[in-house]
């Protein structure tokens, strides 16, 4: 009675849950955080030179600010956050603005140089960066005020996109062929109509010598 007990309410549990639903299973990889910074007071940050990405220089790990979010490698991958303090959230890919950071710009920030010339970094406070940074992306601000801070740093001039420009020359070879056309034909029409003339001049003028 207890086996046939068993294999009923067995059956019935088959029935109420079906082998699919008993049988998954969460395979969704979680991803860790990185640590908490505690920081005493909101940080102050540093332009990187010839770049709109700013960065906290006093700390030993990387924090950057670049359009908004705040951004930090960790572990061989990237996370980023409206917050500098906590809300670290993974991004899937290396972000865009990191290729243009060299690898030694902590050493270049401790000994005021930029690619051997002189860097007197401007500290911005905290505060003044929220207020301020989309304005500054979109007037250049750094690049026309003082250069960064980089005695003789030129700033490198974007090349316009050409698209517009490269497809005119096309355009004009594909329309002077119609154009040749018609001239072509009106002078092959008189050429061919001289040689008719001479010989109708030739056949008067011989009438002409017989009468």
């Amino acid at each position: 009675m207890k086996r046939l007990l068993g294999g009923t309410m067995f059956l019935a549990l088959l029935l109420a849950f079906p082998l699919p639903t008993v049988a998954s299973v969460d395979v969704g990889v979680s991803i860790s955080l990185p640590p908490l910074i505690v920081f005493a007071a909101p940080p102050a940050v540093v332009v990187i030179p010839a770049t709109n990405v700013y960065v906290v220089p006093d700390l030993d790990a990387d924090i950057f600010f670049y359009s908004g979010w705040w951004w930090r490698p960790w572990e061989g991958r990237w996370y980023r956050s409206r917050n500098y303090r906590s809300d670290w959230v993974y991004y899937r890919s290396v972000p865009s603005f990191y290729r243009g950071i060299p690898s030694g710009w902590r050493n270049d920030y401790r000994e005021n140089r930029w690619r051997g010339r002189q860097w007197n970094p401007q500290r911005i406070p905290h505060q003044q960066l929220q207020r301020n940074w989309r304005n500054w992306d979109r007037s250049k601000h750094w690049e026309k005020k003082n250069s960064w801070g980089v005695q003789g740093l030129k700033p490198q001039r974007q090349s316009r996109p050409q698209s517009r420009e490269a497809s005119q020359p096309q355009r004009s070879r594909a329309v002077q062929p119609q154009r040749s056309q018609p001239q072509s034909r009106e002078a092959t029409r008189l050429q061919r109509s001289q040689p008719r003339q001479g010989k109708q001049e030739h056949g008067e003028g011989g009438r002409n010598d017989r009468k």
